[in-house]
């Protein structure tokens, strides 16, 4: 028995049935893959890798019950691993009425918390689809996870490392020592070791060298405000959806960057800023600056995926510039609040406030968790995949796209994922409030292209 740790605990216990707490992804391919071939990948990569994938959660009863993970003694592979169809025409629009179906079914919370979903019928190739809880890992972890499945070439074969179950045993006192020092080790990366967000540095800080900085931002997290109201505001249902985008050129997202002096990252949060406008302009509502969460990496990328997973980000709380109507001040404003995120410790005190709240009990986590949730009308997640084409059972990655839960009343979730020189973004939404989810991938798209013609323009630095 493994106890669940506190910041994993936080988010099994904001799971409500109008906002699961679950990551989905979906990836294509450009051939059918050979499924027994993908299905042993899946078991020497996921759950032989990583004990998670074959352990069960129990929840005891009663006030001082605490959580832990066990090994699934009655584990059975098809309760994992299904195969799925895509109805005709096998078109993308096809694919995402599949996904977003799955992404409003919960999972089964006596198996291990995790389905893979092998479809059929997806234009030439067909997709995977995976499931994930947030107990398990975040999203960067989970993207990590599924691109340690891939390949640099067709023939290449993983020989996987040996997994937990054939390890002998520590003595407990062993165990003991090595949380300690996990613990130890894990507070100081997450005040002092640069963070990462959307691969760009955070500097996080030493919060005890430099505490009138942590002051002064818990002091800014206590007085924000909630966000207004808008048309992506309201009551939520069970029902989500979820799209995704062509594939954008990301050399022209980089092109546009350097002639504004700007990141990528700048770059396609300040098209989401001005999509987010068009949108709002479209629905007949009001437009206003809203806020997006957005979760900062607290490990390094180029260290080794923990066997445990589990969660290790903060987040930081974005103002979007959404009613500014001029693109290059849009940008030169995103640009501004980002740099002073990027020196603010705010990543690594929600971290711990996330922590505590998993220590809490249920009434008051509840409660925070929806003042918190006020203040944001957004989560925005952006990935850094391979740069270059990677291959899945000897099948080539055609794309892959991914989603993170909303916590709380928040309705909207971006998700923005690099591969091999293109960019896709995706949307999910609370189906009720925003029915027209195409309209706001549409939007993005649009004030990217604005935002290029800017920078092609004379004087766009």
């Amino acid at each position: 028995m493994e106890r669940l740790a506190s910041v994993d605990a936080a988010w099994l216990r904001m799971e409500e049935p109008t906002n699961l707490m679950m990551i989905t992804a979906v990836l294509w391919f450009e051939e059918r893959p050979d499924w027994e071939r993908l299905e042993a990948v899946l078991r020497e990569r996921l759950v032989d890798r990583f004990p998670r994938f074959r352990q069960r959660l129990v929840v005891p009863e009663g006030l001082l019950g605490v959580p832990f993970w066990e090994e699934d003694a009655a584990f059975r592979w098809d309760a994992h691993v299904s195969h799925l169809q895509v109805p005709p025409p096998g078109d993308r629009e096809a694919l995402e009425a599949l996904v977003s179906e799955w992404m409003s079914v919960p999972l089964e919370r006596s198996r291990p918390l995790w389905q893979a979903h092998l479809v059929e019928g997806f234009g030439k190739g067909g997709a995977l689809l995976v499931r994930i809880h947030h107990t398990l890992a975040d999203g960067i972890s989970l993207a990590r996870v599924l691109l340690s499945l891939m390949d640099e070439g067709t023939e290449q074969h993983f020989t996987p490392e040996p997994s937990a179950r054939e390890a002998p045993p520590a003595p407990s006192w062993m165990k003991l020592l090595r949380g300690a020092r996990a613990v130890a080790s894990g507070t100081r990366a997450a005040l002092k070791r640069s963070a990462e967000l959307i691969a760009e540095p955070i500097q996080v800080g030493d919060l005890v060298r430099e505490g009138a900085r942590g002051a002064a931002t818990l002091k800014r997290l206590a007085l924000l405000p909630s966000d207004p109201p808008t048309v992506l505001r309201g009551a939520l249902g069970q029902a989500k959806r979820a799209v995704w985008s062509d594939p954008l050129p990301l050399e022209q997202v980089k092109a546009t960057g350097r002639a504004m002096e700007s990141t990528v990252n700048d770059v396609l949060l300040a098209a989401l800023s001005g999509g987010l406008r068009r949108y709002l302009e479209e629905r007949g509502g009001p437009v206003a600056d809203l806020r997006a969460f957005v979760p900062v990496n607290l490990r390094p990328l180029d260290a080794p995926i923990p066997r445990e997973l589990g969660n290790r980000f903060g987040l930081v709380f974005l103002d979007l510039p959404v009613k500014e109507v001029e693109p290059r001040r849009r940008l030169r404003l995103l640009k501004q609040r980002m740099d002073a995120l990027k020196r603010s410790p705010e990543a690594a005190l929600t971290f711990g406030m996330l922590g505590m709240a998993g220590m809490a009990p249920a009434a008051l986590e509840k409660a925070v968790v929806e003042v918190v949730a006020s203040k944001g009308s957004l989560v925005m997640t952006n990935v850094p995949g391979p740069r270059h084409p990677v291959y899945l059972a000897g099948t080539k990655l055609e794309g892959l796209m991914f989603w993170v839960p909303q916590t709380g009343k928040v309705s909207l979730g971006v998700s923005i994922f690099s591969y091999a020189g293109q960019v896709t973004v995706g949307v999910s939404v609370d189906a009720g409030l925003v029915p027209d989810p195409h309209r706001l991938v549409v939007a993005f798209q649009d004030e990217l292209a604005a935002l290029a013609a800017e920078a092609s323009s004379p004087g766009s630095a």
